[in-house]
């Protein structure tokens, strides 16, 4: 979703985000493509309190006994664990404290839920701006990293705008293969110890790879390789990826099915886009700003993924029901993941507009401030 002006500004949007980061149930129910032992279950309790398994230590054995309807005795049309998994993507995002007041903590009349709620911190960050268009932020403690490349970033104040004080890159700078190599290179002299975590992709592609049978959907659901630099064993949708520079999202799309799930082209191809989530997390240095591009591809039933590329452990079939309810208890899905299913579980007519909170938590998907 970038526009013209950010795209003839950098070759390659690698470049931004890297500093701005900085600163009922069948008896075929649960179908497993592994490449490890299951083990037998721990406690795990509800969402509203501690999960007792440790995000990515957790087995499939855990999946299944946490995800079924038996487990718990908790109510399906209680939305309080999807807010809670806004929240996890929303730190600091200050345009999802009234939302969350009027729903989240008021409903449920808990007061500490409100008063641990996230802070306008915002006004740590410089805007980014290139071309007289915002491209990201930089919060003003990873802003004298910054100031050691005089020939590259250009602080500057500008009442007579609308952000003021921000960071620019250097006027000789005017191509966009000058300005993706002059900022590429101080990422690299910075490293791993000055930004963690760096990435090559701001835009993300999510599929929901689903399977009717009988009547009923079931979702397949990845879990991340142990090896994986972020989110190591968590829970994580068929398919998805970051959105390179000079690829669309379908063709990306096929590229990641054919990669991450051994999934032919000519199934990929009937994938269907289905909107978008964004939200805007906050946390020390880092200022994410996200999209998310969702689609869904109906499988057959026959087909079962097989990786391609060491980044998943293992896969599982399981009845959407389930899975919401792993989402609603628990901690295992990677955040931006839980987005994205929860969205599939609106369109799908899983949450119903019955449920106390439904417009709340049906807008906290496209809360980001890039929409």
């Amino acid at each position: 979703m970038a526009s013209k002006s950010l795209a003839h500004s950098f070759r390659n949007f690698s470049t931004v985000p890297s500093f701005c980061i900085a600163s009922t149930i069948f008896r075929t129910t649960y179908t497993t493509i592994s490449t490890f032992r299951p083990t037998v279950h721990r406690s795990i309790s509800v969402a509203s309190r501690p999960v007792s398994v440790t995000p990515g230590s957790f087995t499939w054995d855990d999946v299944v006994h946490v995800s079924s309807p038996e487990s718990f005795q908790d109510d399906p049309a209680d939305l309080t664990g999807y807010f809670e998994k806004v929240k996890l993507c929303n730190r600091g995002s200050v345009g999802l404290f009234l939302l969350f007041f009027s729903c989240f903590a008021v409903q449920t009349k808990d007061v500490k839920a409100f008063l641990s709620l996230p802070i306008d911190t915002q006004s740590e960050f410089f805007p980014f701006v290139i071309d007289g268009q915002i491209v990201g932020y930089v919060h003003h403690g990873f802003a004298k990293h910054l100031q050691q490349y005089p020939n590259v970033f250009t602080f500057s104040q500008d009442d007579s705008v609308k952000f003021g004080a921000y960071l620019t890159l250097h006027e000789s700078l005017k191509t966009p293969e000058d300005r993706t190599r002059a900022v590429g290179d101080v990422v690299k002299c910075l490293g791993e110890e000055v930004i963690p975590g760096t990435r090559n992709e701001v835009y993300g592609v999510h599929m929901n790879g689903y399977v009717e049978k009988e009547g009923k959907k079931f979702l397949w659901v990845a879990k991340r390789s142990q090896t994986k630099p972020t989110f190591p064993g968590m829970l994580d949708h068929l398919v998805a990826g970051g959105l390179p520079q000079g690829i669309s999202c379908g063709e990306n799309l096929m590229k990641e099915c054919k990669e991450e799930a051994g999934i032919p082209r000519s199934i990929s191809k009937e994938a269907i886009p289905v909107g978008a989530i964004s939200y805007t997390d906050i946390k020390g240095y880092g200022y994410k700003r996200d999209v998310q591009f969702c689609y869904d591809l109906k499988l057959p039933e026959s087909f079962v993924p097989e990786n391609q590329d060491g980044e998943v452990e293992g896969f599982m079939l399981l009845p959407v029901t389930n899975v919401a309810n792993v989402i609603r208890r628990t901690q295992f899905f990677k955040p931006n993941c839980s987005l994205v299913i929860i969205n599939f579980l609106f369109r799908h007519g899983y949450i119903k507009p019955e449920s106390s909170g439904y417009l709340e938590l049906l807008q906290s998907l496209r809360s980001g401030t890039c929409f």
